[in-house]
């Protein structure tokens, strides 16, 4: 039988990708979501609101092998109360899932967990975040490690870090330089851009998503990244000249946020664990 993977916030602007990463390597997709989205009719499609109490949830998502769990409210909107008004509605989610029978629960990370830090971030860096996002984020790990403790649970929370890629969805800064450079502006302001940041694509990030849940040898704290921290400037002005944009970066406008570290990248070593594992065994294999 195909391994089932039940995938929340499919219609996310991360969860799209990987719901076709997925479909790709032939796994059973089943695509939940809150409101009816433009999905790949391969997936099974379940319109629901996971965080209502459904002590039955693991039923109605379909019994699912694993449960890879993105969904989550105003992950743009680092300072919205709505994360920490919603933090026990996710931990209910997993746990009625657990309950229910679920044996793979994977949830999505963020950066922002650890705060303000300087050098490569590893699963043992500390974390002390700055930001209501980041708080209930790192509140929710630290909650599931205690819940899913002796359970016999495979347990990984993937930490992404800075996401590029389909940039009229993710609300970054690119999103802002396109619609600046399509209003005609000449400027756009800027802070002096020398901070460094861990960028990957959303497509790469997709790719490392779907592989780390369709094995269980690698578990814990993964980061989805590069391992490799480069310039926001470098990494703007490489966006304007691919995309041929006329509107040039006025910098040193905007001071830099007072929780933006001046360098910070994810450790790879696990991730790269899991593509070595990957393309090890085959994906025939791993995906049942």
């Amino acid at each position: 039988m195909k391994k089932r993977v039940a995938v929340t916030g499919a219609g996310g602007y991360i969860g799209r990708f990987v719901v076709n990463r997925l479909l790709d390597y032939g796994i059973d997709v089943t695509a939940v979501v809150n409101s009816n989205k433009q999905l790949n009719t391969r997936a099974r499609i379940i319109e629901i609101d996971i965080l209502s109490d459904y002590e039955n949830i693991y039923e109605r998502l379909g019994s699912p092998d694993v449960c890879l769990h993105l969904a989550w409210k105003d992950g743009f909107i680092h300072n919205s109360e709505s994360h920490v008004e919603n933090l026990y509605s996710h931990y209910r989610f997993i746990k009625n899932m657990v309950n229910g029978g679920l044996r793979h629960v994977a949830v999505m990370g963020t950066m922002h967990e650890v705060g303000y830090y300087e050098g490569e971030i590893d699963e043992f860096t500390p974390t002390n975040p700055y930001s209501l996002y980041g708080i209930a984020k790192n509140s929710l790990r630290q909650s599931l490690e205690v819940l899913l403790k002796d359970q016999n649970v495979v347990f990984q929370w993937l930490r992404a870090f800075y996401i590029v890629g389909d940039d009229l969805k993710n609300q970054s800064i690119f999103t802002k330089l396109i619609h600046a450079e399509h209003d005609g502006k000449e400027l756009f302001p800027f802070t002096n851009g020398k901070n460094m940041y861990d960028f990957i694509s959303v497509e790469e990030l997709a790719d490392q998503i779907a592989l780390c849940v369709l094995q269980n040898k690698v578990q814990g704290v993964i980061n989805c990244c590069t391992g490799k921290p480069i310039s926001l400037r470098e990494k703007v002005e490489e966006f304007l000249f691919k995309n041929n944009f006329k509107i040039k970066l006025d910098y040193g406008v905007f001071p830099n946020r007072p929780y933006d570290s001046p360098a910070i990248w994810g450790s790879n070593k696990k991730v790269k664990e899991v593509l070595a594992y990957s393309e090890k065994k085959s994906l025939q294999t791993i995906t049942r």
